[in-house]
């Protein structure tokens, strides 16, 4: 630093004198190295030499300076642009800040290094997801390694995992082959690649799953074909390349998918992963180098020979304890059928209806159910196990137009359902036993029988199976009806999603929340895909009517304590989730299963003791599907509220303002310990 502050100010002739020969070897090597990186180039004076004829105009810092040449005299001088390297060794942009130096001296060396740098390149500003188009991301994935996603439908299980292996996928459109078409005068071709489907490898391994629980050996598992996998192309969520990152990953979490093509103008131009996204954010640069492995891996790299798992979090460990106890469901049921409606039809408001009271016959809902507890063969197919079905179904009104009564079909599709699972509980006469048949099989089957009697009509589906030995529901939902799981969760423990941080800890009266909301499936607003029958088969892509191959299938993870909610739409126009837990826990304290701090420590204590209250549950839990019917009832007919029917219609540019009069079927269940008496 000293040698630097001379080489800038050279008419110090005082500090020259104090100089010796070794100081002056070295400030003589500065000058011409400072000199060699001036931007003036060869034969031009160097900064040094400018800064020194500037200094005898000066006169050595007294006298007569006029005007401009004054002025300019008095600006800061400069420094010369010095090299990075010096003498061999590697050095930084010169800076009094490595000097601990107040902020005032160090203004005037922040300002030398950004004149310094001036010239390079300076690095952009990383953007966030909402401002980058997908079309970007395309493109870059596209320069850097371009790799055609598809796969054949003839194709095997075989060939999609050397696929996926050497292109590097983890997912592809399955395509098909499409024939030539031949005229009078010549042969039309259509595009050759014909998009199918999409399989992933999440799909493979599923297959290969499936395969090994059937007892196929690999050699049979890697010849499947890979249609009977993927999912149908009328079924495949995609994207547009003018949307933006944030809004692709955000559908791609909500939906959990982890491939997501993107259309445009008919043709798929990609599929696109989470780690698309992220290599559109990291550089080469950012990736390689002493300096990244340095910061990001040679740290965090290697475990030692004793690392161990950790032991389960307190909460987690009161639930594990219980997974091999089996659970059991106590079931309630409310159906009220729509308040304006007679045995002449609907009133399309109270006073066309008439003054007498709403109507209450539950025969009159277009709405139909089944609870049905049967003992059929486990997974295994080894062990007999008692399985619970339940379900619901939302006759389609519009038929009344047509001369078709709505509850024709809705309560035919529920009554072939019951008669499915008794068939197959009784074993028939050759008491052959019979394995446990999922929800999307038995609505193909109900569905095959309605059909097969000729009943016209169409109307919504949610069936589930509740597996009380490995805690868990599975069902299949076509349209608008659906299923909702209540659970307290600990704000202390919830992840940053499931916690209420709309209320003040102090504030809340309990921790319910939603654990799960089945997903509907809609053809435009106010407009369910349904299940149907014209009295005969409808062709064409655009139709209403889905198979029970194209429901909604999952499965949710039940625990002891949650409450489970299967409902008609009736239920979900008129009613929101979060009121729907009010209600919830307004029938647990009145139980006492909840105490009125909301909180589950003495849940938990009782618990322990093996008090259940499993009988309590078994009695009132119809309390609560009436009291979710109600409340569904009273809000259909104020039209001072927002009800979720009004705020979606308002979304769709529809001006409607209350509750949404309808039939509303509740089934409410309570997840408990012991079978109840």
């Amino acid at each position: 630093l000293f040698l630097c502050t001379f080489l800038n100010f050279p008419n110090h002739h005082e500090h020259e004198k104090m100089m010796t020969p070794s100081y002056n070897v070295a400030r003589a090597l500065l000058r011409d190295a400072a000199a060699r990186a001036s931007p003036c180039g060869g034969g031009s004076p160097s900064r040094a030499a400018s800064f020194r004829s500037a200094a005898a105009v000066g006169g050595g810092g007294g006298g007569g300076v006029s005007g401009g040449s004054a002025a300019a005299l008095r600006r800061p001088r400069p420094r010369p642009s010095l090299p990075y390297r010096v003498l061999g060794r590697p050095s930084r942009p010169l800076s009094t800040a490595a000097l601990d130096l107040p902020p005032s001296k160090q203004a005037p060396d922040q300002t030398v290094s950004k004149n310094i740098n001036a010239d390079a390149p300076e690095e952009p500003q990383r953007r966030k997801t909402s401002q980058v188009k997908i079309s970007e991301v395309l493109k870059r994935k596209h320069t850097l390694r371009w790799v055609e996603p598809v796969i054949s439908e003839n194709a095997t299980v075989r060939d999609a995992i050397s696929l996926c292996i050497d292109r590097k996928l983890n997912g592809m459109m399955v395509v098909g082959s499409v024939p030539e078409r031949r005229s009078a005068t010549r042969t039309v071709t259509e595009p050759k690649q014909k998009c199918v489907g999409l399989i992933t490898s999440r799909d493979i391994l599923r297959m290969m799953a499936e395969g090994i629980k059937d007892g196929k050996t690999s050699e049979q598992i890697l010849e499947l074909r890979v249609s009977e996998r993927m999912t149908p192309i009328d079924q495949v969520i995609y994207g547009r390349p003018d949307e933006t990152i944030g809004m692709c990953r955000a559908i791609m979490a909500k939906l959990g998918i982890k491939c997501l093509p993107i259309l445009s103008e008919g043709r798929v131009e990609g599929v696109l992963t989470g780690r698309d996204f992220s290599d559109f954010y990291f550089d080469a640069k950012d990736r390689g180098g002493k300096q990244n492995y340095l910061r990001d891996v040679s740290e965090r790299v290697g475990l030692t020979t004793d690392t161990s798992m950790a032991e389960p979090p307190v909460f987690v460990r009161q639930h594990l304890a219980l997974r091999h106890a089996p659970l059991f469901l106590n079931v309630g049921v409310a159906e009220h059928p729509h308040p304006f409606k007679s045995q002449e039809g609907i009133g399309s408001s109270r006073s066309d209806f008439g003054p007498q009271d709403l109507a209450t016959d539950p025969d009159l809902s277009e709405d139909a159910h089944f609870v049905s507890e049967v003992e059929l063969l486990d997974e295994s197919g080894t062990n007999l196990q008692k399985l619970l079905y339940m379900g619901v179904a939302d006759g389609v009104g519009s038929w009344r137009e047509y001369g078709v009564d709505p509850r024709e079909f809705s309560h035919k599709l529920i009554g072939e359902c019951e008669n499915v699972l008794e068939e197959a509980s009784s074993h028939g006469e050759s008491g052959e036993k019979t394995n446990w048949i999922s929800p999307a099989e038995l609505l193909a089957r109900s569905y095959e029988r309605t059909k097969g009697a000729n009943v016209i009509g169409s109307s919504t589906a949610c069936v589930a199976l509740f597996d009380s030995v490995h805690h868990q529901l599975h069902f299949s939902n076509i349209g608008d009806s659906g299923i909702i799981v209540l659970r307290h969760i600990d704000s202390d423990v919830a992840s940053a999603l499931q916690r209420n941080r709309q209320t003040p800890r102090a504030e809340r009266k309990s921790d319910l929340r939603i654990a799960f909301v089945s997903q509907q499936q809609l053809k435009s607003f106010n407009h369910p895909f349904q299940m149907g029958w014209t009295g005969e088969e409808v062709v064409g892509g655009n139709s209403s009517f889905k198979q029970a191959s194209d429901s909604c299938t999952s499965s949710v993870h039940i625990l002891r304590g949650d409450i489970i909610i299967m409902a008609t739409d009736g239920l979900f126009d008129n009613v929101d989730v979060e009121e729907i837990a009010t209600v919830a826990l307004q029938w647990e304290q009145e139980g006492g299963f909840i105490d009125n701090t909301g909180g589950i420590t003495a849940r938990d204590r009782r618990w322990a003791s093996g008090d259940s209250l499993t009988d309590v549950s078994a009695r009132s839990i119809w309390k609560l599907a009436e009291a979710l019917c109600q409340r569904a009832r009273e809000n259909s007919l104020d039209n001072s509220i927002d009800s979720p029917f009004a705020l979606l219609a308002k979304e769709n540019d529809i001006m409607w303002s209350g509750g949404m009069p309808d039939d509303c079927t509740v089934i409410a269940m309570h997840v408990v310990g012991k079978h109840s008496n």
